[in-house]
């Protein structure tokens, strides 16, 4: 097709249907903020009391981020609809979460009064001397500082490519709207509005690739301009055994990530898992259709990549909405990427506060003294500050994609959580030490991997660094002794 002229244009049209999206947000704040401040279960898991349906989006959209709508899209303009590969792993994982592993984290954490991933840790293993809180603790503050600056840049790469603002005014803009709801409202405010923004991403990644594909002639024509190109384009089997592998195996990481496990320990039944298993995979299945299918008419649209605001792919799918869509619908289509970007951005900064309040301050600093819990609440907000700030400051220093930078701390966190949680709730002979031996080597091995070139090209580093800590908390597990009150609480677990 002719070629395309791009340039950015400011419409008030647009801001006016943004501005209305942060007015939806604030509204939803207002009406939950009294409820958050009671105390921290309330701010950091809604209290338990979670409807299955707000669990099911929440659970899948602050999975997802920027990653798919501006990383997936990318990718998929890149490398054609071999990018589906890339989602095919997390469905199918998480399907099986929300049906088998679910039910027994949310049983157990629910019967132990557990507010947090070190929570249940601790209460399943004991944790008498502080250290097994801590190292869970500094894993995740060691991976989330990156996954949260990754939310950042993407939201200045939203405002640059729709709006025209300079990159590092939109990370601002973005840190700033990120912490100062996050700071307000807590846990449920940020599952509503998790659920709100499922609904915007739908909308945007199902709208703007039928329009798209349409205004090129419809699929048959799209395929047949993609064939021209290059049979890449055409074929979800162009891509090595390696990458395959190594794209499938991001499915892996849901299980690490606590942000998602906090919306399971949420939900107010245990049997609205069930439920909650087929809404999130229908949600999860449409968005991945959308974001492929979106990358792909990018490629007819602008067959070379220069085309592209900053030469950047990640920009694509500002920029054909722009292209595409009426004005208010635009400013629609970029509230979708900032629903996207906030709804993992706010989940990450609770858990990594609960973290360092409740897990840090109150039950290792303050051990055995009572707390107000209001106090702990006002904690809460102000580490959200402090780490919104310390992320802020890495996002301005970081050169890497989304993709692959959010990819890198779903890594970390999937290969050391993941493997020993599963175990944790699946295998009585699970030990301490085990858990200990899981987290420290599938931390390592996933750093260790990332940094070494040859590695990193020939495989993710998530799957080595969770197999790894699968078969080290295993074997460590059979030559040590589990604590011997261990087995009642791997029974809190079964229905």
């Amino acid at each position: 097709m002719d070629e395309v002229q791009l340039t950015v244009q400011f419409d008030a049209y647009a801001v006016a249907a943004f501005v209305g999206y942060l007015l939806l947000l604030i509204s939803i704040g207002a009406y939950s903020t009294k409820f958050s401040s009671k105390g921290i279960s309330e701010y950091f898991i809604g209290g338990r009391k979670m409807n299955r349906f707000v669990v099911a989006l929440s659970a899948v959209v602050s999975g997802r981020s920027a990653w798919l709508l501006l990383g997936v899209t990318g990718m998929a303009y890149a490398q054609g609809p071999s990018a589906v590969w890339a989602v095919a792993g997390y469905i199918v994982v998480e399907l099986c979460l929300f049906l088998y592993y679910a039910r027994r984290l949310r049983n157990f954490t629910g019967k132990r009064d557990c507010i947090t991933v070190p929570d249940f840790f601790v209460e399943r293993f004991g944790d008498h001397d502080g250290k097994l809180r801590f190292t869970i603790v500094a894993i995740f503050l060691i991976f989330m500082i990156g996954y949260i600056s990754a939310q950042f840049v993407a939201g200045g790469k939203a405002f640059a490519s729709g709006f025209g603002l300079e990159m590092n005014t939109g990370i601002l803009i973005t840190a700033l709207i990120v912490v100062v709801y996050t700071i307000v409202v807590g846990f449920l405010a940020v599952s509503l509005t998790d659920m709100f923004q499922a609904i915007f991403m739908i909308l945007a990644l199902v709208i703007l690739p039928f329009i798209a594909i349409l205004n090129v002639g419809g699929l048959i024509e799209l395929l047949e301009q993609l064939s021209v190109m290059d049979v890449i384009f055409v074929d979800p089997f162009a891509v090595s055994v390696g990458a395959a592998i190594g794209f499938l195996g991001i499915g892996l990481g849901s299980p690490g990530n606590p942000h998602i496990l906090a919306r399971y320990m949420s939900i107010d039944e245990p049997r609205q898992l069930h439920f909650a298993a087929v809404i999130g995979t229908v949600w999860n299945v449409l968005m991945a259709w959308g974001a492929v299918f979106i990358g792909l008419a990018g490629r007819v649209y602008f067959p070379d990549v220069s085309m592209l605001p900053a030469e950047d792919t990640e920009n694509l799918f500002p920029v054909l909405a722009q292209m595409h869509l009426h004005p208010v619908l635009f400013g629609i289509v970029l509230a979708s990427i900032f629903a996207a970007i906030m709804s993992t951005a706010d989940s990450q900064l609770l858990v990594a506060a609960s973290s360092v309040v409740r897990d840090m301050y109150e039950k290792i600093i303050r051990k055995g003294e009572e707390v107000p819990q209001r106090l702990l609440v006002f904690y809460s907000r102000v580490v959200v500050f402090l780490l919104v700030v310390i992320s802020l400051m890495f996002g301005f220093l970081a050169e890497e994609l989304v993709f692959w930078l959010v990819l890198f701390a779903w890594a970390g966190l999937g290969a050391s959580i993941g493997p020993t949680s599963i175990l944790a709730l699946y295998w009585k002979k699970t030990t301490r030490a085990g858990i200990f031996a899981g987290l420290i080597s599938g931390t390592i091995v996933t750093i260790a991997w990332y940094y070494t070139p040859v590695l990193r090209d020939s495989l993710y580093e998530l799957i080595p660094g969770f197999v790894t800590s699968l078969f080290a908390t295993w074997i460590i597990s059979l030559f040590t002794t589990p604590a011997p009150d261990t087995t009642k609480a791997f029974e809190d677990m079964l229905d």
